[in-house]
C-alpha cells in the first residue's frame, strides 16, 4: 500500500510539473508523463506487451484537459490564433490517427524506442537550437501546411504528447512571434490528443495484463489524478511565460527530455 501511494504521488508530482511546462513552453508535458507512467506500472508488476502503448495512450487523456486550459488562458490575453489552428488543425488530427494505428501495431520495447529516440533529438533542439533560425517570414502555403500538420499529428500521437515540441519551433521558423506559437500550440494539441484519445479507447481491448480500469489503451485512474494536478499548475505556467524569460527554464526542461528519452532509449536497447 505505501509503495502504491508513493507512485501515486510520483504521477501526481509530474503532473503538477507538466501543468507548468504546458502553460510555459506551449507543450502538453507528455514528454514528462510517458516516462512517469512507465514507471509507475512497471514497478507496480504491469508488464504486458504493449504497456508502452498505454503508456502513451493515458498521456493523450491528460493533454485533452492540459491543452484546453492552457489554450483558455492564453486566449483570454489574446495571444492565440484562431486562423491557424483552423487551417492547420484538420492535417493534424488525421495525422493523430495514423500515429494511433502505427503505435498500435508496435511492440511496446519498439515504441520505446521511437520515444527514446524522438525525445532526444528534441532535447537537443531545445539545448542547441538557435532561436534566431527562420524558414521563411511568411507561413507555408496550404500544401506544406498540411504536410506539417499531418507530421505533426502523426509523430505526436506515436509519443503521447501535446505537440508543442515541434509546433512552437517551426511557427517561430516562419517568422510566428514566439509568445503567439507557445500561445496555439495548445490549441493544436487539442487537435491531436481528441482523436488519439477516443481511438486508443476503441483499441487495444484484446491486450492482456493491463492495470486495472484501463479501457483500449487508455488507463483512467492515471488520467484524472494528472488531470487533478495539472488544472492547478497550467495557468502557474502561463503567467511565468507572460511574465518571464524562459531561457534557463528551457534549459532545465531540455536536459530533463535528455535523461528521461536516454533512459527510454536504454531500456528499449538493453531490456
Amino acid at each position: 500500500m505505501n509503495e502504491i501511494l508513493i507512485l501515486f504521488g510520483v504521477i501526481a508530482l509530474s503532473g503538477a510539473v507538466a501543468g507548468i511546462i504546458s502553460g510555459l513552453l506551449g507543450v502538453g508535458g507528455g514528454i514528462i508523463l510517458v516516462p512517469a507512467f512507465f514507471y509507475a506500472f512497471t514497478t507496480l508488476g504491469y508488464q504486458p506487451d504493449q504497456l508502452m502503448q498505454i503508456c502513451v495512450a493515458t498521456s493523450t487523456g491528460t493533454i485533452i484537459f492540459t491543452s484546453l486550459r492552457s489554450v483558455m488562458s492564453h486566449h483570454k490575453r489574446g495571444a492565440v490564433s484562431v486562423s491557424l489552428i483552423k487551417s492547420w488543425g484538420p492535417f493534424i488530427a488525421i495525422g493523430a490517427l495514423i500515429g494511433v494505428f502505427a503505435a498500435a501495431s508496435l511492440r511496446s520495447h519498439e515504441l520505446q524506442l521511437v520515444f527514446g529516440c524522438i525525445g532526444v533529438c528534441l532535447g537537443l533542439y531545445m539545448l542547441l537550437g538557435r532561436k534566431d533560425w527562420r524558414l521563411s517570414s511568411e507561413l507555408p502555403g496550404r500544401m506544406l501546411s498540411g504536410i506539417y500538420g499531418m507530421g505533426i499529428g502523426f509523430f505526436s500521437a506515436l509519443m503521447g504528447i501535446g505537440g508543442g515540441s515541434f509546433t512552437v519551433p517551426l511557427l517561430t521558423a516562419y517568422n510566428v512571434p514566439p509568445h503567439k506559437a507557445v500561445a496555439t500550440s495548445p490549441g493544436f494539441g487539442l487537435m491531436i490528443s481528441v482523436p488519439a484519445f477516443l481511438a486508443f479507447m476503441a483499441t487495444g481491448w484484446d491486450v492482456s495484463g493491463k492495470p486495472p480500469y484501463t479501457i483500449g489503451y487508455v488507463n483512467l485512474p492515471a488520467v484524472v489524478l494528472i488531470v487533478m494536478t495539472t488544472m492547478l499548475t497550467v495557468p502557474l505556467g502561463v503567467r511565468m511565460a507572460h511574465a518571464l524569460s524562459p531561457r534557463h527554464l528551457r534549459i532545465v526542461f531540455a536536459c530533463t527530455i535528455l535523461v528521461l528519452a536516454g533512459n527510454m532509449l536504454r531500456k528499449a536497447l538493453m531490456g
